[in-house]
């Protein structure tokens, strides 16, 4: 079997993490992983490769979003996590976000500005959050606070249409969603905000697992999640993201995304909550490979 990672993303570093922590993973559940980083000639080499299953480790865009899902259907090699439909719909937030109002989960309010705009003026009473519409790692955001004097001064490598959305203050919860299970919830705790740096590095965060939070806030994540993993049309794992402002209760919680390719880094989330509910992660990869197919 093959392992894709790396890739050309913007999470790059991630995916060869996740990648390598899988393949090893992988082996040690009796596995022979050939790991492939995956550029430009990927079609060739998996057409020369012909392996009998891909266990897709790529985050971001090309790998996450439809275009490397794209690919294995057209091969017809049997692929781990979600499909083409499934993948681009989650990497994009708006029409995610649209889909989740539709099934009834609770989303933020947000808008698609260009990038000019957003830098003229501010387009959205403070506080919001400024993020590109097709990326995730929380790479590229920008948090506008209440008291700004101006607005946000954007990257000139960011994309021309931005997603603004409101600042929604609380706590970070998380959930993984194995198949059609929901595992638990996971309270992430940062000094900051849950960038990048916060998410990846060793101390940047820590996590509470489970949750302590009241028993409506935990089942009303779970059914979201659930609820997110089976409208956008997802396979294997997927991971959804909520913020939670405790001052409100439930009418506090706000779904952020859903992840359908979550990492597998050392500091990731979905590893603890599969050994949470007794799940190994050589266990947990050899599901997800034995979970593969074509026509997701």
């Amino acid at each position: 079997m093959t392992v894709l990672l790396g890739g050309p993303s913007a999470e790059r570093e991630v995916s060869l993490s996740t990648g390598r922590e899988c393949a090893a993973a992988l082996r040690e559940a009796g596995y022979e992983v050939i790991e492939l980083d995956a550029g430009a000639d990927l079609a060739a080499r998996l057409t020369e490769a012909r392996p009998d299953v891909v266990f897709n480790a790529l985050h971001g865009r090309w790998g996450e979003d439809g275009c490397a899902q794209g690919i294995l259907e057209w091969l017809r090699i049997p692929y781990s996590h979600s499909g083409v439909l499934a993948s681009a719909l989650a990497m994009d937030k708006t029409r995610s976000k649209a889909v989740f109002a539709e099934a009834g989960i609770p989303v933020v309010p947000s808008e698609i500005r260009a990038k000019a705009e957003i830098a003229a003026a501010h387009v959205m009473d403070p506080p919001y959050v400024v993020k590109p519409n097709n990326e995730g790692s929380s790479v590229g955001i920008y948090i506008v606070g209440e008291a700004a004097n101006g607005p946000p001064k954007i990257a000139e490598d960011m994309p021309e249409q931005l997603m603004v959305e409101a600042y929604v203050p609380g706590r970070e919860l998380t959930v993984t969603v194995m198949g059609d299970r929901a595992l638990c919830v996971t309270e992430i705790v940062t000094d900051g905000w849950y960038d990048y740096h916060a998410k990846y590095a060793t101390g940047g965060s820590h996590h509470v697992l489970p949750a302590d939070i009241p028993d409506e806030i935990t089942e009303a994540c779970l059914a979201h999640a659930a609820t997110a993993h089976r409208v956008l049309g997802c396979r294997g794992v997927s991971r959804t993201d909520f913020r939670w402002d405790d001052t409100r209760g439930l009418q506090g919680l706000v779904a952020l995304e859903t992840n359908t390719q979550p990492g597998m880094t050392p500091t990731s989330l979905v590893p603890e909550q599969a050994a949470h509910v007794g799940i190994s992660f050589p266990e947990l990869c050899d599901w997800i490979v034995k979970d593969a197919s074509c026509d997701r």
